[in-house]
């Protein structure tokens, strides 16, 4: 793993001597060597060697950053606070912010470029609150077998698609996007801004053991199963393993944690009604959490497994869609965040096979959708949207589509406010771990400049965002324009 230097001198060890003879030195390297093995390494290094000689003007591309500040004109504008369009007004754009938002027949002052909108609506870019990086473009299997490499670079390829659908943020709810942010970050490949929660973390038997039952019973101090080693979920039981595992994503850098609170539908071994996890484990994840300034959400249908959460001190619950009346009471008084998916039987469904047991669990969660949106409008729960497709890579593509069908429950300001402002406010919880300062969603001084030009009126016609390649004129994030397709 580490080669002996030939330097000699005080900086190597005070007694003259080269420190990599050091018994102790030998020691850490043999377990180094032991642990990561010369094929991984490789596969990495290839994967960003690559990655940093790709050509320059080829589709993974980082547009050059604006040389001089930027106003889009001739707008109406959508600012992710309000349920109206704003006329007469033009935003200016400086480096990767909204300057200002000016009136639109002031003169432009001198060495500013102007895109001129063409009446069409400007609009933040959109957040997905429920999106899978890594596990939305593979099948499960692929997932389970493939190189981790080889994962990452389809991942890559499929940020990059989220990023041209308009969505220019994510709040990545399991799997190992670290490395993926990253690469977006530094300007590797391009995609959304990513808010990564690492692996999710469940217990035997959970949402998140995707073992085979042959690996079970556990040995001691056996080797990690193919979901942990890859990232994608950690079993932790007991309140110091769930410390210990929180502690984990933590220190790779997890802007909030993720826990399996209830049977899931694309899990095999556990039925949707069980509930998961104790009060006492989740009350360890949140104080992990919290000690680092952010908080927990759970995946969870259920009552039991919900309210069990919430007295953990868990402060959002994904997906929740089997809520009972008492249950959206709690949430709404404790001022939980619910959030949610358009789980309903339709061409965006993702069907498991008719007669097994995941596509039972499907039906009996389709079910309660509707009741579940229902008591969130009642109660005014504050409430997120995400889309949460999992392991179905034909799927990826109808993103914004999925966000269009919340018009059965929800009006399209309604629905235009919950996957911009709404869900930046959701976001904003990772508080100090949030990795993008400024703010996101809104049309305002000082916010980012992740910004849509949409051709036509969203709020009359939300199923404009259904087609982005069409209907997408502009898409800009952080400052820069990765597409324009405006004569």
């Amino acid at each position: 793993m580490f080669e002996c230097s030939d330097v000699n001198s005080a900086e190597t060890d005070p007694f003259g001597r080269c420190i990599c003879h050091s018994p102790a030195f030998a020691r850490l390297n043999a377990q180094l060597d032991a642990k990561f093995s010369r094929r991984a390494f490789l596969g990495g290094a290839a994967a960003i060697g690559a990655a940093a000689f790709w050509p320059k003007g080829a589709a993974a591309a980082i547009p050059d950053a604006p040389a001089t500040p930027i106003a889009i004109t001739n707008v109406r504008i959508f600012d992710g606070k309000s349920n109206k369009l704003i006329s007469g007004s033009r935003i200016l754009i400086e480096g990767n912010k909204i300057k200002a938002i000016e009136p639109g027949n002031a003169p432009l002052a001198q060495g500013i470029q102007a895109i001129d909108g063409g009446d069409r609506t400007l609009m933040p870019g959109l957040i997905d609150a429920h999106w899978h990086s890594m596990m939305a473009p593979v099948p499960i299997m692929e997932l389970l077998t493939a190189d981790v490499g080889y994962i990452t670079l389809v991942a890559s390829e499929e940020a990059r698609k989220t990023l041209l659908r308009g969505f220019t943020s994510i709040r990545d709810l399991a799997g190992p996007s670290f490395s993926l942010k990253r690469a977006i970050d530094s300007g590797l490949t391009f995609g959304p801004r990513i808010w990564p929660s690492g692996a999710m973390i469940s217990q035997t038997s959970g949402h998140g053991d995707f073992r085979f039952p042959y690996e079970v019973p556990a040995q001691p101090n056996g080797p990690l199963s193919r979901g942990e080693a890859v990232g994608g979920g950690m079993i932790a039981d007991g309140v110091d393993a769930v410390l210990k595992r929180v502690r984990e994503q933590l220190m790779l850098g997890a802007s909030q944690i993720k826990l399996a609170a209830g049977g899931g539908v694309a899990s095999n071994f556990d039925p949707i009604d069980v509930s998961q996890y104790t009060e006492a484990e989740f009350r360890a994840a949140v104080d992990a959490a919290e000690n680092w300034g952010t908080y927990v959400t759970v995946h969870a249908y259920t009552p039991r497994a919900i309210q069990t959460a919430i007295r953990g001190g868990v402060r959002c619950i994904d997906h929740g869609q089997l809520m009972d009346e008492e249950t959206a009471k709690i949430m709404a008084d404790k001022g939980i965040w619910f959030s949610s998916q358009a789980f309903i039987q339709n061409e965006y469904s993702n069907p498991y096979p008719e007669g097994s047991a995941n596509r039972a669990k499907q039906m009996t969660m389709f079910a309660g959708t509707d009741t579940a949106y229902g008591l969130a409008k009642k109660y005014k729960l504050k409430t997120a949207w995400g889309t949460d497709i999992l392991f179905e890579p034909s799927m990826t593509k109808n993103q914004g589509a999925i966000l269009t069908t919340m018009s059965r429950w929800y009006s399209n300001d309604e629905i235009l406010l919950m996957a911009t402002g709404g869900n930046a406010s959701l976001l904003a919880m990772s508080g100090p771990r949030n990795p993008y300062p400024s703010k996101i969603g809104v049309i305002e001084a000082g916010a980012y400049a992740d910004v849509l030009l949409v051709d036509g009126d969203p709020m009359a016609d939300i199923k404009l965002l259904a087609d982005p390649e069409k209907n997408l004129k502009l898409i800009m994030k952080d400052g820069r324009i990765y597409k324009n397709t405006l004569a």
